[in-house]
This record gives C-alpha cells, sequence and structure tokens, in this order.
C-alpha cells in the first residue's frame, strides 16, 4: 500500500470510516487507537493491525500518511492539531471541535503546515445536495429569497446513557444541534450564504433528567446575500423522520426531503433521486462518508486545501455557539 491510514476512536461511527479505507485502491488500515481496553482489542482484532491507547503513541509507532478521528467532540481539536503538527493528514469527524476556543486552535494549526485536514460534512457530497449547489450557483434560478430546514429526529434517554459524554458541556459542547442537527445547519449557510446574524433559542424539552444540554432547537438566520433561514430541529419526535430542507428563489422552489423536487414557477417539476447507501452506517448519517474519504486521498497531493477545511466547518460551530450564548449564558461560558 502507497498511503497508510491509522483510525482514533472505534466507536460508532468509526464503522464507515473502517470501511472506507478498506475499498480504497492504494490505501490500508496500519494502526488502531482507544482508550477502552475492550474496544480497543475489539478493533485491533478485527482488523488485524496493532492497537494503542493512545494517539501519541500512535503516531510514535506508526507515523501513518492519514488519520480518522472519530473521537468525542471535546477530542477533536487537540487530536488533530497534534497530528498536523507532525506532518500528518487528518479526516475529523464534525463538529470541528466542542468549543470556539478549540476550533480556532485548529483552523491556526491547519493554516501553518503542509499536513491537510478535512471536516466530515459529508452530506455536502450527497447527490441532492450537490444538485442543489449547482442550481444555485449557475443563477438561473435567479436570487435566493428564503429558506428553511428541520431535524425530526429521536434519541432515547439510554442513548445518552450509553456515552455519558455526548449530553454534556464538557464533553459534546452542546447537545441536538452539536451532534445531529449541525449537518443541516451547515448545509443551510453552504447552499444560502455566510451567516451574518442569528436569533434562536436551545432548550433541554423532555430529557432533562438525563442530559445537561439541549434536546430541542429553533433560529432565524440572516445571510450575507440578503436572504432569510428559519431553522427547527427536536430530538423528540417518534423517529427519525428525513431531514427537510426548502429553498426559495425568484423562479423555482427546490424541496428536499429524500430526494430532491425542483419545482419552476413555468409549472416544470424535476426530481434528482438521492444515492442508497449499501455500508453499515446508520441512515441518519448519510450516504455520502465515502465519497468524502476517496476525494481526500485522492487530493493528498493537491496544492491548495482540502475543500471542507476547519476555516469551512467552523461556520457552523459558530452558528450554533452563537445561539447557545443567547439560551444558556452560565453553561456556555465554560466552553465558547
Amino acid at each position: 500500500m502507497s498511503i497508510r491510514a491509522a483510525v482514533i476512536g472505534c466507536g460508532d461511527v468509526s464503522t464507515v470510516h473502517f470501511e472506507a479505507v478498506a475499498k480504497l485502491d492504494g490505501a490500508g488500515l496500519v494502526a488502531v487507537c482507544d482508550p477502552h481496553p475492550e474496544r480497543l482489542a475489539a478493533a485491533a482484532e478485527l482488523y488485524g493491525v496493532p492497537g494503542f491507547a493512545d494517539h501519541q503513541s500512535l503516531l510514535d509507532a506508526v507515523r501513518p500518511d492519514v488519520v480518522h478521528i472519530c473521537t468525542p467532540h471535546n477530542q477533536h481539536a487537540s487530536i488533530a492539531a497534534d497530528c498536523l503538527e507532525q506532518g500528518v493528514n487528518v479526516i475529523v469527524e464534525k463538529p470541528l471541535a466542542h468549543t470556539l476556543a478549540e476550533g480556532r486552535r485548529l483552523v491556526d494549526a491547519a493554516s501553518r503546515g503542509k499536513a491537510k485536514i478535512a471536516v466530515c460534512f459529508q452530506n455536502r457530497y450527497n447527490a441532492t445536495s450537490q444538485a442543489m449547489h449547482s442550481l444555485l450557483a449557475t443563477g438561473e434560478l435567479g436570487a435566493v429569497v428564503g429558506a428553511a430546514a428541520s431535524v425530526m429526529w429521536h434519541r432515547s434517554a439510554d442513548y445518552y446513557l450509553n456515552r455519558p459524554w455526548r449530553g454534556s458541556w464538557e464533553g459534546g459542547g452542546g447537545g441536538l444541534m452539536m451532534n445531529q442537527a449541525i449537518h443541516t445547519v451547515d448545509l443551510l449557510q453552504w447552499l444560502v450564504g455566510d451567516v451574518v446574524e442569528v436569533r434562536g433559542n436551545a432548550a433541554t424539552r423532555f430529557l432533562g433528567g438525563t442530559i445537561e444540554v439541549e434536546d430541542t432547537a429553533e433560529f432565524v438566520a440572516e445571510h450575507a446575500g440578503g436572504a432569510r433561514s428559519v431553522f427547527y430541529a427536536t430530538l423528540g419526535h417518534a423517529y427519525n423522520a428525513p431531514v427537510t430542507l426548502e429553498v426559495v428563489t425568484e423562479k423555482a422552489v427546490l424541496s428536499l426531503r429524500g430526494d430532491l423536487t425542483v419545482t419552476y414557477s413555468d409549472g416544470r417539476v424535476d426530481v434528482i433521486p438521492e444515492r442508497t447507501s449499501d455500508t453499515g452506517g446508520r441512515s441518519y448519517w448519510g450516504v455520502s462518508h465515502e465519497l468524502l474519504i476517496n476525494d481526500f486521498y485522492g487530493r493528498l497531493h493537491d496544492a491548495e486545501p482540502f475543500w471542507i477545511s476547519p476555516a469551512e466547518a467552523e461556520k457552523s460551530l459558530r452558528i450554533i455557539k452563537d445561539v447557545y450564548r443567547q439560551s444558556f449564558p452560565d453553561a456556555i461560558s465554560r466552553v465558547s
């Protein structure tokens, strides 16, 4: 193999990273890392590679070309910065970091060295997202008038009890918006434009006995081009409903719910289907982790930074933290 990969964090989402690396031509897994002995032993045995309890030991012993970071949020920035400073390329799961300060640290680390870094906003690679972005970029639909998005999902108390960091400010940096809805927040700002003002609220509506972070949130965002978007998300729904995202332009309405429907002002209707996933990942992770990972490996020798960079990922982090500052002024002071 010409590209040597390692995975740090062998929890739930690591599955799609292991699968993507296994399918890559010219690349292969050389090490895994996890502080939990049972998870580490299981991953090392399953993939037939050495296991390490901490990332620095892995870097010292194996020196991989690419590291995939699938840890709790509060470890993203510190591990990624260590890798970049040692010239190791990085793919890090969202969010960029659990605090704005740590996010800025990673943005700065990425700007100093030659190693590349990608942040996993894989839904930008969805066929429907790509189609929406392309249609809007051509200008043929006229100016964007407004947008709306919703994330109506379900999480039980057990989801948080099994991984307590998910429900804490210190471990997750937030709840619903940082762990589930951040992909939709990212798509909103990517499709409609940079957000210049946010007015919103986040609250713990039904899991207050289990978590200290939010399970429900809403906001109104003003975008640089003059459009306004509205957003609502909750983990109190009965099931994980498809994410909805609607963009209204002068000449069409683009409605995403699974597939993309484009309704033109002259009455024409186009439907762009979404791909289906054949990985072991959960359906709500989307279908495009593999595409993002393949693209990153294919661009390792490009001169320019990867397009979903820390600076790009910082945009959604700032939107979310702005809502938190308006909603949890005491708690957010510990993690901003």
